[in-house]
């Protein structure tokens, strides 16, 4: 389509932030009116607190939002939704049993890889191309980009709810080598369609620095999923106990179990899609009274705008395609070496303690560092356009401690109460081979944690390729380890928990090297590992202690939960004796006012 120019020549390149800088691209980078009241108070920085450095350095700072408490209302959500999760999966899992969790979870596993391939980059690349249009005010150029990705959403959904439905069957037979997962996969067709939609909206708010939305979308679709999932499992399961009395055989029960998982999936998405909708109609007045007070001075064409989505995808899909899909590859790799070895039978209940209990524990400390990567890509991309290394780099420094003072404890606390917390959540089930996954794999969390925080670094300073090359890289070597532990040595089922954790340390080391080559960046040490993990390690040994202590006198319920309570008052009070964080980054940190008045209290500062 043809462009339309105005006659400031000094206008950036299309589809590219602006190059202008001092004053005028610190008042750029003031948010729109209508989202103003997100605003963190100036004088704030990186994580809300003070950033040393020049007066322009100061001056961006204040004005750009505080992407950490962003990301604490995103983590919260994740949090909230994974626990959610667990507690409907719960009498999900006891009801369908590891098989049906075993086909539910590989027909996820191909779900999330199309899911990818469609529509799960679109609320990156959405918001990084939104947030940099605003920045320079360019309001009619972000709600072209807003239309350009609703057409793009319609193509990809559609091409994606086809490969999924009409290529079940080859999925569920020849990829994963469980047959009986074609009925789960197909109930998962339509939610890629729906989710391509839903990313666009999320992508959109997300570029306004305002991650409220795509929260209350999250809990909103969690709960309609719990609630849909567990009804339509219960019903589909009792119709496959008759159809396995029919046909005289013993899986159908398990396979509609899992579909009806699926469809759980698809309505909570369905339900979270209503909400953004409503949400855009009460703000497109908003939306018109921006675009006439539109100050850019070059009005992107529809074309410019589709190459420019277009070259922002494709690198997040290719980068996360080949992150994610190692769970595809291992449930493949997993399903035919078991199948060779004669032990095929083990396969999905295998599968179904490995994807549908241990990843749904060590996934929710990783959800922290999730809802970071998606406030912390926009605000980089704020600060890569106004060409300011020294915010890159404190807005970096400040999402990696921040994620290692999470991850490092729930990865020292999931070791140690691997038995109370399996048992407590996952009771009367057989848990052995659970307890042991966590013992052995709970470090996954640390360094998924990290790699993903570091992609998303990796995406925000526009180093696309990157991530890519190196997960690439990583996913060459797991594949190669998996082999030969399943293969040789023999291990089973740990050798994709081993594998994993190889991928993901892997992810990071390579991260870590792209991220100091591009913005000169060497990652603190003393502060952001070892102190966390030097306090983490004393307070793992006071948590086991209190629940042996209180095993003796009460039931296990009792002793856990004291023991979870004594954990995290013995961290806290170790992180801050041992100066992992001081008064100026507790403040800045979300909540962290309400936890600096709590330490005052107890004299710890």
């Amino acid at each position: 389509m043809t462009q339309n120019r105005k006659t400031n020549r000094g206008a950036g390149q299309p589809g590219r932030p602006g190059t202008q800088t001092g004053q005028a691209a610190r008042k750029r980078g003031q948010q729109p009116s209508a989202l103003r009241s997100q605003r963190q108070p100036s004088g704030s920085g990186a994580g809300g607190r003070p950033v040393q450095g020049s007066s322009r350095s100061g001056s961006r700072s204040r004005s750009g939002p505080n992407f950490l408490v962003q990301g604490s209302i995103l983590a919260a959500a994740g949090i909230l939704v994974r626990l959610i999760g667990m507690v409907y999966r719960i009498p999900l899992a006891k009801k369908i049993g590891d098989d049906g969790n075993g086909y539910y979870n590989a027909a996820y596993s191909i779900y999330s890889i199309l899911l990818i391939m469609s529509s799960y980059s679109l609320p990156v690349a959405v918001s990084k191309m939104v947030s940099a249009r605003l920045a320079k005010k360019e309001y009619r150029n972000s709600v072209k980009i807003f239309r350009a990705a609703m057409f793009y959403a319609t193509a990809a959904g559609m091409a994606g709810f086809c490969a999924l439905w009409f290529g079940a069957d080859y999925f569920a037979a020849r990829v994963i080598k469980m047959p009986y997962s074609s009925y789960a996969l197909k109930a998962l067709a339509p939610t890629i369609w729906i989710m391509a939609y839903l990313g666009v909206l999320r992508g959109y708010f997300q570029g306004h620095s305002t991650m409220i939305p795509t929260a209350v979308s999250q809990i909103f679709e969690q709960i309609v999923n719990a609630v849909i999932s567990i009804v339509a499992a219960s019903v589909l399961f009792d119709v496959g106990v008759k159809s396995n009395l029919v046909y005289r055989d013993t899986e159908y029960s398990y396979a509609f179990g899992a579909a009806g998982g699926a469809i759980g999936t698809g309505a909570g998405a369905l339900a979270a899609l209503v909400f953004f909708l409503l949400l855009m109609a009460v703000y497109r007045p908003t939306m018109k009274k921006q675009v006439r007070r539109d100050q850019g001075t070059y009005v992107e064409g529809y074309g410019v705008i589709s190459r420019t989505m277009f070259v922002t995808i494709l690198p997040i899909i290719v980068s996360s395609a080949i992150y994610n899909i190692s769970n595809v590859v291992d449930n493949s790799i997993f399903g035919h070496v078991m199948e060779g070895l004669g032990e095929s039978e083990l396969t999905a209940a295998h599968w179904g303690v490995y994807m549908g209990r241990y990843h749904l524990l060590f996934n929710i400390p990783v959800a922290i560092a999730n809802s970071l990567s998606s406030s912390l890509i926009p605000s980089l991309s704020r600060a890569a356009a106004g060409h300011d290394r020294k915010l890159i780099r404190s807005r970096i420094s400040s999402a990696v401690r921040f994620s290692m003072i999470i991850a490092i404890p729930s990865a020292v606390g999931l070791t140690v109460l691997a038995e109370p917390v399996s048992n407590l959540l996952f009771s009367g089930m057989d848990n052995a081979m659970l307890v042991r996954m966590m013992i052995l794999g709970s470090s996954a969390v640390v360094f998924f944690s990290l790699s993903t925080v570091t992609n998303a670094v990796l995406q925000g300073i526009n180093r696309m390729q990157a991530p890519i090359i190196n997960s690439a890289v990583s996913l060459t070597v797991h594949v190669a380890i998996l082999y030969g532990m399943l293969r040789v040595f023999r291990l089973g089922i740990y050798s994709v928990v081993y594998a994993n954790i190889l991928f993901a340390a892997l992810v990071c080391v390579l991260n870590a090297v792209s991220i100091a080559r591009a913005v000169r960046y060497r990652q603190e040490i003393v502060k952001t590992f070892l102190i966390p993990l030097l306090a983490s390690a004393v307070m793992g040994a006071a948590a086991l202690g209190t629940y042996r202590l209180c095993l003796k006198a009460a039931g296990s319920a009792v002793s856990t939960s004291a023991a979870i309570a004594a954990a995290v008052a013995d961290y806290f009070v170790l992180l801050i004796k041992l100066r992992g964080v001081d008064e100026q980054e507790l403040r800045g940190m979300p909540g962290g006012t309400r936890l600096l008045g709590l330490a005052r209290k107890l004299h710890l500062m």
